[in-house]
């Protein structure tokens, strides 16, 4: 029995399309965001729903948001995702540096990074030269959000601000550079110096991935 090419051509078609129909197609590339992950117009959908009122400029929001820590307390704050989308960058942003390294103690920088060695949770104290203003920092997973996650992020890094406000804050610092003073001069007294030994170890960290930052100068936090 003899079968015409179109015969054959129309078998071949068939087993071809039941071999597709039993197969699994292969995966498309999915880039909708996991279950609580920002991206960039849902965080600013997110500050929205907690009654802020946010500004975007490139890629940061800024705001204002105030809080009770013993005294009422506006502070301005910034949060913006790092570049590749799997950290979110709080920013609460406080005094800006002096004109003059002179007016800067060595005894107050020390007590920042004290203080950064012990706050833990993310929390550190940073300095953008663009707007030569000091900031508190917080990084957190990008994952699981909502918005009573969110806000207890604001409070908790607001409520570091005021706790640590005698460190950061420039006009405190008159006080600090008394004392820098003052062991300054104990320490020319001193006929045999203390020998300087080298750190027990370091410690490492890892750098998230940075946010894109603008050159923008929001206001310092301030007590109301």
């Amino acid at each position: 029995m003899k079968l015409n090419v179109r015969t054959c051509l129309a078998a071949l078609a068939c087993l071809t399309l039941f071999s597709l129909l039993g197969q699994t197609p292969l995966a498309a590339a999915d880039d909708t965001p996991a279950a609580g992950q920002l991206t960039q117009e849902s965080l600013g959908n997110l500050l929205k729903a907690l009654g802020l009122k946010p500004t975007m400029l490139e890629t940061r929001y800024d705001f204002k948001f105030q809080a009770n820590h013993d005294e009422a307390w506006v502070l301005s704050m910034s949060a913006v995702l790092s570049n590749d989308g799997e950290t979110i960058w709080i920013m609460a942003w406080l005094d800006e540096l002096p004109s003059s390294a002179r007016e800067v103690p060595r005894l107050a920088l020390l007590r920042l990074l004290h203080d950064n060695d012990k706050m833990g949770g993310g929390k550190f104290f940073s300095f953008i030269p663009g707007n030569k203003r000091f900031v508190l920092q917080r990084v957190v997973a990008n994952r699981d959000m909502t918005t009573k996650k969110f806000r207890d992020l604001l409070t908790d890094l607001g409520k570091t601000v005021a706790e640590t406000h005698g460190h950061w804050s420039v006009a405190s610092w008159s006080e600090a550079s008394k004392e820098e003073a003052t062991q300054a001069d104990a320490t020319t007294t001193t006929k045999s110096p203390a020998r300087a030994t080298p750190a027990a170890g370091t410690r490492t960290r890892r750098t998230p991935a940075q946010p894109r930052r603008s050159a923008a100068k929001p206001a310092p936090a301030t007590k109301k």
